[in-house]
């Protein structure tokens, strides 16, 4: 990945998108990019949600995240499954709940 561009995808982001022997991307650097850059804005946009849900409305940790990637998983929300429970654990990083 020797490009001009200086983002640095995190291994556990482009393990979702390289082959089962974990060696070879499947998808475009370029387009892996993108969709990181997408996953990782969105993680840090719902930031103030999960922390409303939890603290306002008193919602157990665990479940502000079970209902966040349900939400994350529809079909319409343009993420694949793997993008969406990765998001969402970037959201716990971000949160720092276990």
């Amino acid at each position: 990945m020797s490009d001009e561009n200086q983002i640095l995808i995190p291994e556990s982001f482009l393990d979702l998108h390289r082959d089962r022997s974990r060696t070879r991307l499947r998808t475009p650097v370029a387009q892996v990019r993108e969709r990181y850059e997408l996953c990782e804005d969105l993680s840090q946009q719902l930031v103030a949600q999960a922390q409303h849900i939890h603290f306002d409305l008193g919602v157990s940790e665990d479940e502000v995240l079970v209902r966040i990637e349900q939400g994350l998983a529809q079909p319409d929300a343009g993420l694949s499954a793997d993008e969406a429970a990765w998001v969402v654990r970037r959201l716990a990083e971000l949160l720092m709940w276990d």
